[in-house]
């Protein structure tokens, strides 16, 4: 296995290149990974197919091959000194296959958990005694022996939610049953995949943490932040002092450093949690699911911090100290989807970016996507201001300029 590294930016190799990060996907989290090794000198590749990719774009190398090629590889093995990965549906034997000759972060086995839910509860109630919180009940389903032992020996688990084990995101391969019928109906029209059965639980609020691990196990942390879904895309991040009340904000960052110790994570780290209603005075925290990668909901980091999430993947993967990120700024964050760009007959439409970029307070980032789309993630507006009571007033004027319509700025 290949060494931990200490790669100082603008250094060199043995044979005079100059140091090169790797990202294998070409998204939007690969561009924002992409412009933060940029500014501390370091070269970029990218690994993915398509040609128009936002990371690919912006890199000083894009390698345009499929994530498990070995050619592909094999060459940004040989361009990079340390690799990453900015999704985590990436084939984990690619990432296996890197590590045999360069540090890669977070690694392979780490990813293959996140890959299948199975195995990512499996982790989760392993580490429930240090981490102080376990996942809400669930029953695995891979056979019709499986359907039927859960149709007839866990009734409490109705309703609840059938997923997918594998490829399930934004919402997608999810299905919400009521009862044993639509259970069975559902896991047909699933494809008799292996699935999860999660019991619905009465959710009060989602929230999320972002967790930084260096190779010699330091530890940062960002403040817990709530965020709001629309059909299971996130819509909107709260990230402001009291967004999740301080009990269970300290609770959920503790329980987010616990599973990544538990995992000896390297990287940015995102654990997502329910927050139930269990008759306490806060609630109590269910955790969900993890991305071994920057997340969606760390978006404001750009803007509202000293440094960002993606910052802090750099300075973990290239074996740099960690710094610990302070927030300046309260912060609101929307996501902007394809829906944006159409009017309400559905005809493509220009966004007023004059109007909402004359609001004080607003940071617009577009990843460079040809084409809008429903429900495709084309950029995200964060808003900060000197206070929480400014920037909700903003970011509701924002929401109603790119008709945002419902969502929740309590």
């Amino acid at each position: 296995m290949a060494a931990r590294p200490l790669i100082y930016p603008g250094s060199v190799d043995a044979a005079g290149r100059p140091a090169t990060l790797g990202v294998l996907g070409g998204g939007q989290l690969g561009r924002m990974f992409v412009h933060a090794a940029q500014r501390l000198g370091y070269l970029t590749a990218v690994l993915e197919p398509d040609a128009q990719s936002p990371a690919g774009l912006v890199s000083h190398h894009h390698i345009q091959t499929a994530y498990d090629d070995p050619a592909g590889l094999a060459q940004l093995a040989g361009l990079c000194q340390a690799i990453t990965t900015e999704f985590e549906n990436v084939p984990a034997q690619a990432l296996q296959t890197l590590a045999h000759t360069r540090p890669v972060a977070p690694g392979a086995a780490v990813v293959g958990i996140a890959q299948n839910r199975i195995e990512e509860k499996a982790h989760f109630t392993a580490c429930a005694d240090v981490s102080g919180v376990t996942c809400a009940p669930y029953a695995v389903i891979e056979t019709p022996a499986h359907l039927q032992a859960v149709c007839t020996e866990r009734p409490d688990l109705l309703p609840g939610i059938l997923k997918t084990a594998r490829l399930g995101y934004d919402g997608k391969g999810q299905v919400r049953v009521q009862t044993a019928d639509a259970l069975a109906a559902a896991w047909a029209e699933l494809g008799g995949v292996a699935c999860v059965l999660e019991k619905m639980l009465p959710l009060t609020a989602e929230c999320s943490v972002l967790v930084a691990r260096g190779w010699d196990g330091q530890v940062v942390v960002f403040a817990p932040q709530r965020n709001v879904h629309v059909d299971g895309i996130l819509a909107l991040t709260h990230a402001y002092e009291g967004a999740v009340p301080p009990p269970l904000a300290a609770r959920a960052a503790a329980a987010a450093v616990a599973i990544a110790q538990h995992l000896d994570y390297v990287g940015v780290l995102c654990v997502e949690f329910f927050v139930v209603d269990d008759g306490s005075a806060h609630g109590g925290l269910v955790v969900n699911e993890m991305a071994p990668r920057p997340h969606n909901s760390g978006h404001y980091t750009l803007d509202a911090c000293s440094a960002s999430q993606f910052d802090l993947q750099v300075h973990a993967m290239t074996g740099l100290p960690l710094p610990q990120p302070r927030q300046h700024s309260p912060a609101i964050m929307l996501n902007l989807l394809g829906e944006v760009w159409f009017d309400a007959s559905g005809q493509p439409q220009e966004p007023d970016w004059q109007a909402v970029l004359r609001l004080p307070g607003t940071h617009l980032h577009l990843y460079g996507k040809a084409q809008a789309r429903p429900g495709r993630k084309m950029g995200h507006l964060t808003i900060t201001g000197p206070d929480v009571a400014n920037v909700k007033a903003v970011a509701r004027r924002a929401a109603e300029l790119l008709n945002l319509p419902g969502l929740d700025f309590m």
